[in-house]
């Protein structure tokens, strides 16, 4: 039993493996160190392919299988990442653009499907990026004729589509497979100091994911001007929520989030998230944000 159990686990590293290295592909990455992650990822499918042709399997050849795994998507996040946590790079008006996944489409199966990954990636949020090129284009021209008439109606699709785009280049890297548990370090203690305990902040969470009106965002924040966490909800992406805060980790409870797979049960999507959410993530943001302090009011 314990055999096949390394067995399915084995299989989905492999599949973890390849997806990452068609998405090289796809996206035609081909900096060295792109290079460098594939070639190492090859090696990876190797050590997995020597190891299932063993019996047994043996604890050492798991452990060391577990180390590449875990060292290989660290790597992949940092490369996906890229630079946008840099502030010295800057955006041209109108050329934003889809940042690729971290993961394959179907690495945070069984939780969220091969199909809506896809389709959420690769649909709504590339909308999302369209959507504000075309805003921001629209206003630069305004500003070269002088022409302002259309102003409002190019600044609400600027606030739908920016927030739309980027609360989700935030969603994508604060999952990660083989995630959940609970954070650790210098966030877990201000959790603790702001909600009471972890498992309070998780209850608070999950039910402002659950009873967001409409469509629309949970959201854990750090509140510069407080000093401290909250939790918030947003309708649409940026409607009915809060200034002057930073988000950490946002859950996304729009249907096309979900629907294909958990239909109206939005309460069971939220439950299963918690076994995606990558900490290590929120953590960093948290390091990041938590460095900004406004004076108090």
């Amino acid at each position: 039993m314990e055999q096949q159990k390394y067995m399915v686990y084995f299989e989905e590293v492999a599949k973890w493996a390849i997806g990452v290295k068609l998405l090289l592909e796809e996206h035609s990455l081909t900096a060295e160190p792109f290079l460098e992650l594939d070639q190492e990822l090859t090696f990876l499918l190797s050590k997995v392919d020597e190891v299932t042709n063993n019996n047994p399997i043996t604890e050492e050849a798991i452990e060391e299988v577990k180390e590449l795994v875990a060292s290989l998507f660290q790597q992949a996040q940092h490369l996906f990442n890229g630079d946008r946590n840099k502030t010295t790079q800057r955006v041209p008006i109108g050329e934003h653009t889809l940042p690729p996944l971290p993961y394959s489409y179907d690495a945070l199966e069984p939780y969220i499907s091969k199909e809506i990954m896809k389709l959420h990636h690769d649909t709504h949020h590339k909308s999302y990026v369209e959507g504000l090129n075309k805003a921001e284009k629209m206003m630069e021209k305004a500003r070269f004729t002088n022409n302002y008439d259309l102003l409002k109606h190019w600044e609400r699709e600027a606030a739908f589509h920016g927030s739309g785009h980027y609360l989700h280049s935030i969603f994508w890297f604060v999952m990660k497979p083989n995630g959940g548990g609970t954070p650790g370090g210098s966030l877990l203690g201000q959790i603790k100091k702001d909600f009471g305990s972890f498992e309070q902040f998780k209850e608070h969470f999950t039910e402002a994911a659950k009873k967001v009106e409409g469509v629309g965002w949970a959201l854990l924040v750090w509140s510069p001007r407080s000093h401290r966490l909250e939790i918030l909800q947003t309708e649409k992406h940026q409607l009915m929520t809060q200034w002057d805060t930073i988000p950490l980790l946002v859950l996304d409870v729009w249907e096309h989030a979900y629907y294909l797979q958990y239909q109206a049960d939005r309460a069971e999507y939220v439950s299963n998230w918690w076994n995606v959410v990558n900490w290590d993530e929120v953590e960093n943001r948290f390091a990041q944000a938590s460095k900004l302090k406004w004076k108090s009011f």
